[in-house]
């Protein structure tokens, strides 16, 4: 008896039976339901999946040229950013920073922290997968007298060990952990090397001195998208997915995944373009076309100052699962602070509501006497070209004035404070004032650390960029 047609046609229904299952999902939906869906799919997944891209860069990439360390390693670097660190956007060019990238799925990762004199701000910021700022420590928060804390998984039950000043938990399994430490002037490197020396990295395991437990699966990462790619690629939906398994479903969003999961999208689906109809696939991108839509209306409120930048970074809590806030605040400065900690108000337009342009106009930012940026800790002002939102190369290598730089500042007759924003020198007479700019567009980030309650409410508001004629 001749069996191979049968098992020919066996075959044949078993692919095909394979196939349904990646392409169900995304049948039952109708092209103006999958645009909606995509559309409010790629604002949720934005954060996470530009959260993806750097973590790839810093922690899995051997190659990158600004690969940071593998995970549950720390790096530190021992100056502050330039024009050439470029994976994160809107970066400070005040703090030196250290970046660990903690895996939590095996046990928790206990981070030390040295003795650090009370002049000196540094601050330890805890980033969920989501880009949730969930915890602090540091002079804010924890203080300077150094101390061990432990941070776990959303699965670790163990009770607190002897000696760890305090439990912190996340929701997700990855987390990214951004150490800033104040850099006072140029001179002052070497201390801030040393206080970068004393942030020390154990497993659990090995801060107890017991056996290293079971390891989790290795993690068979897939290539990120580049920024530019996030764009418009429908494979922006495939890398949502894979950074989701180390997300378990938040309570609070278990029917909003269920309407993802029509269109493929979450934990453990698969969301193939290859199976999707034409029409599917442009109603996808249309919908991410729609996203970018809001997010513009989004900047404009920003724009006209009824929207801060600070209101686009927190906890999950503080963010009220406002998916375009969190969108808005990847795109424009992923990883940014939480209010309490620091503050930015940012500058896209000059007083007349024009977009900021050295290639057509000068201006400057006066502070009246007395009004100085509100802080316990420091305030800066930093320069950042657009389109790339990266800082600006320029002839006397200067990308911020900060308030170290106060005793070097030209004051104004009355003791108020003129900065100059131009592409050329404002003259010697006033260079120690000049922040210079790009050839072109530009944006300004004020960031206030650990801000005074004036700032915080209101009572305080910042000054206009204003064209000088």
């Amino acid at each position: 008896m001749n069996t191979k047609p049968i098992i020919k046609s066996s075959l044949t229904v078993l692919a095909l039976a394979v196939c349904s299952l990646h392409v169900s999902a995304q049948t039952d939906v109708t092209p103006t339901e999958a645009r909606t869906i995509a559309k409010d799919a790629y604002i949720y997944g934005y954060s996470i999946v530009d959260n993806y891209r750097v973590q790839h860069a810093y922690f899995v990439d051997r190659d990158n040229p600004e690969f940071q360390a593998p995970w549950n390693q720390i790096n530190s670097t021992p100056r502050v950013y330039t024009p050439e660190d470029k994976t994160i956007q809107t970066p400070n060019s005040d703090t030196p920073y250290s970046m660990l990238g903690m895996d939590l799925r095996t046990e928790p990762i206990v981070l030390t922290l040295p003795v650090i004199d009370k002049s000196r701000y540094f601050s330890v910021q805890l980033i969920d997968t989501y880009t949730h700022n969930f915890a602090y420590l540091g002079s804010r928060t924890t203080g300077h007298d150094g101390g061990r804390f432990l941070i776990a998984g959303p699965d670790w039950k163990g009770e607190k060990p002897e000696g760890i000043k305090a439990v912190i938990k996340s929701e997700t399994e990855l987390v990214f952990a951004i150490y800033r430490t104040q850099l006072i002037n140029p001179e002052d490197l070497d201390n801030v090397k040393k206080v970068q020396a004393g942030y020390k990295v154990q497993t659990l395991s090995q801060f107890l001195g017991k056996p290293t437990p079971k390891a989790a699966p290795a993690i068979d990462f897939i290539n990120p998208l580049t920024p530019e790619q996030q764009r418009t690629s429908i494979k922006f939906f495939q890398i949502l997915n894979f950074a989701l398994q180390f997300c378990p479903t938040h309570s609070s969003e278990k029917d909003l995944m269920a309407r993802f999961a029509k269109l493929g999208i979450g934990a453990g689906k698969s969301f193939d373009e290859a199976t999707l109809s034409l029409e599917i696939r442009k109603a996808v991108e249309d919908g991410m076309a729609d996203a970018w839509k809001e997010h513009d209306r989004l900047m404009k409120r920003v724009d006209a100052g009824e929207v801060t930048a600070s209101d686009a970074f927190g906890t999950r809590e503080t963010l009220k699962n406002d998916y375009l806030l969190r969108m808005a605040g990847a795109v424009g400065g992923i990883y940014g602070n939480s209010a309490e900690e620091a503050m930015y108000p940012i500058y896209f337009v000059d007083a007349t509501g024009q977009k900021l342009d050295a290639s057509k106009n000068r201006y400057s930012m006066r502070f009246a006497p007395g009004q100085l940026p509100p802080v316990n800790a420091f305030w800066s002002l930093t320069m950042y070209e657009l389109p790339s939102s990266l800082l600006t190369a320029n002839p006397i290598n200067r990308y911020l004035i900060n308030s170290p730089m106060l005793p070097d500042l030209k004051k104004d007759a009355d003791g108020g404070i003129t900065l100059y924003v131009q592409k050329d020198s404002p003259g010697k007479d006033k260079e120690s004032n000049w922040l210079p700019a790009p050839n072109g567009p530009f944006f300004l980030v004020m960031r206030l650390y650990w801000p005074k309650q004036d700032a915080l409410d209101g009572t305080w508001s910042p000054p206009k960029a204003k064209k000088v004629q």
